[in-house]
């Protein structure tokens, strides 16, 4: 399990100091942004939707503390990463958060980053429940329901009706969603055919699986064909074709 990371600090050495010890001793760590202030850190938090935030608490202006008060969500674990402040360790030990103090030692590092992709794996886990529950609450509203595919990074949960396609190669397959995105799932394709059947999926090749919503026209010409709205061609193998005439009726 990798945990996608931010790095928040105003001190340049500070964090080039916390980004090389990262590398060196937290290999489950991967950083994926540095900030030098609360409000780049809020800005970059936003888009880049970390597992794990390092916060400085003092900091020019807002400091780390305005910066959490600032975000509208809380879906990612913070380790606070601070010269000895009276107050905010005071803070964070009432609220049970993790802290390490500058210079930061190595082994109270490891310790730190251990603890944070527990409390993920566990959100995970429970986000994986809620899931479920979801799922039973509504399940006569299809366009609610949401599966879970787990890359090699993370668990994501995706709307049924965002999936434009599925695409297997050996045991992977490849989920292409509305928005442009690509998700690699080490799982073969036969094990989302059944799953999928019941949102408008047609499996009209051994190695591809539709939405039928995202098809534009079935093209005869060329062994035959489907064309999707953003201008994708879906072969159709021979043993399909009745299969795919059958779940077009009414297109």
């Amino acid at each position: 399990m990798i945990l996608r990371t931010v790095l928040i600090d105003d001190e340049k050495n500070n964090l080039d100091n916390l980004l090389q010890l990262l590398k060196t001793y937290c290999p489950e760590v991967e950083v994926c942004a540095v900030a030098r202030s609360a409000d780049e850190g809020k800005r970059i938090i936003l888009e880049q939707r970390p597992e794990l935030v390092f916060l400085d608490i003092q900091m020019p202006g807002k400091n780390g503390f305005d910066l959490l008060r600032s975000l509208p969500r809380y879906d990612f674990e913070v380790i606070f990463v601070t010269a000895y402040d009276q107050y905010g360790i005071q803070a964070v030990k009432f609220a049970a958060v993790d802290y390490l103090l500058k210079p930061v030692n190595i082994e109270d590092l490891q310790a730190a980053v251990t603890r944070a992709l527990e409390k993920h794996l566990k959100k995970k886990e429970n986000l994986k429940l809620e899931n479920l529950i979801q799922l039973l609450h509504k399940q006569h509203n299809k366009d609610e329901h949401r599966i879970a595919l787990t890359t090699l990074k993370e668990t994501r949960f995706i709307y049924t009706r965002d999936i434009i396609r599925c695409e297997s190669s050996n045991n992977y397959t490849t989920f292409y969603l509305a928005d442009g995105e690509k998700l690699l799932v080490s799982k073969p394709i036969h094990e989302y055919e059944d799953i999928l059947k019941a949102y408008g999926f047609i499996r009209c090749h051994q190695s591809h699986l539709v939405n039928k919503k995202y098809i534009k026209s079935w093209v005869k010409e060329d062994g035959g064909y489907l064309l999707l709205d953003n201008g994708t061609q879906i072969p159709i193998s021979r043993s399909k074709k009745e299969v795919v005439s059958e779940a077009l009726k009414g297109l």
